[in-house]
């Protein structure tokens, strides 16, 4: 049988993948989970090839995810500090990113505060740019990562009944998250205060919902967002502790839900806040999973990109 191919050179939202590319990534996943199974957790399909991790905002978990799932397909990594480069002289994006491929990179994995920056940067340069999240837009390997979290546990979407709850306004998780799912045939219900939940979502065929309890009721997946603090300009509701009491989810406040259902958290956690201690570190939660399963996607993206590449 013929290998489907992934028609694209760079990976920059979710919003223009197909259905079936989406699953093309979701398929070559599994194949790449298998390997943390050998003692040798590598494959030498990018051997010779270089990643730059490219950060304009602090992480931990997307950076590293990235530079082990580059290891384990015997890529170079290289991470590029911004904070000790030469951005902080006035370098503009596009040199610094002229500076990197000249050097031989061939992925330019990026994070910036720009909605939009990533797709700007793919247009100027050959090598390969992977989103890893822009502002408040997207965040696709992180809704990627969701999604194979999602079929390992419950073996597909049709009709499965997702809430995404919290900071809807500003998450670029919950952005791609809706447009992988729309895609794979869930029904989503955004939950959160009025201030954090645009009505606008609703023309997309999102649900809209402001009470916490009737938001996740029967529900099949709750992924739980943090505030954002960082990125509101103003205070939009009154304090954490009211945010806690009104939207926090607690054991006794999930019952309203399936009893199988998955809890899910992209991280960082508030914990005490968003969600209870014994929800996060209980049998429901495949937090841990997440991961787990974001180092095997991220393998799949770069595979599927290299072949690509090959190819320009």
């Amino acid at each position: 049988m013929e290998e489907k191919q992934f028609p694209h050179k760079h990976l920059l939202d979710l919003e223009s993948l197909t259905r079936e590319e989406i699953e093309i990534v979701l398929e070559n996943a599994v194949g790449f989970k298998e390997i943390f199974t050998r003692t040798v957790k590598k494959t030498p399909a990018l051997r010779g090839k270089t990643l730059v991790n490219l950060f304009f905002e602090p992480s931990t978990r997307t950076r590293t995810s990235f530079e082990i799932a580059a290891k384990r397909l015997s890529a170079d990594v290289v991470n590029f500090s911004v904070s000790t480069s030469s951005v902080q002289k006035g370098e503009s994006l596009f040199d610094t990113a002229n500076t990197i491929q000249a050097m031989g990179a061939d992925f330019i994995v990026m994070r910036h505060p720009c909605p939009g920056a990533p797709h700007v940067l793919s247009r100027r340069i050959n090598a390969a740019v992977i989103n890893a999240g822009d502002g408040t837009h997207e965040h696709p390997t992180q809704g990627l990562l969701d999604m194979f979290t999602i079929k390992e546990n419950k073996g597909g979407f049709s009709g499965l009944k997702v809430s995404i709850v919290g900071d809807i306004r500003h998450s670029r998780v919950a952005r791609s998250n809706m447009w992988a799912l729309l895609k794979l045939g869930a029904e989503i219900t955004f939950v959160g205060p009025p201030t954090l939940v645009p009505r606008e979502f609703a023309d997309l065929g999102v649900k809209i919902c402001y009470d916490l309890e009737q938001g996740i009721k029967d529900a099949d997946v709750i992924n739980l967002l943090r505030i954002q603090l960082e990125r509101q300009q103003r205070n939009l509701f009154p304090s954490i502790r009211e945010y806690k009491l009104l939207y926090g989810l607690t054991t006794e406040r999930l019952k309203v839900a399936k009893p199988d259902v998955l809890i899910m958290h992209p991280g960082p956690i508030n914990r005490g806040v968003e969600i209870s201690e014994d929800v996060a570190d209980g049998p429901l939660s495949v937090i841990t999973e997440q991961v787990t399963n974001g180092v095997a996607v991220r393998m799949a993206v770069l595979y599927l990109l290299s072949k690509t590449l090959r190819k320009s």
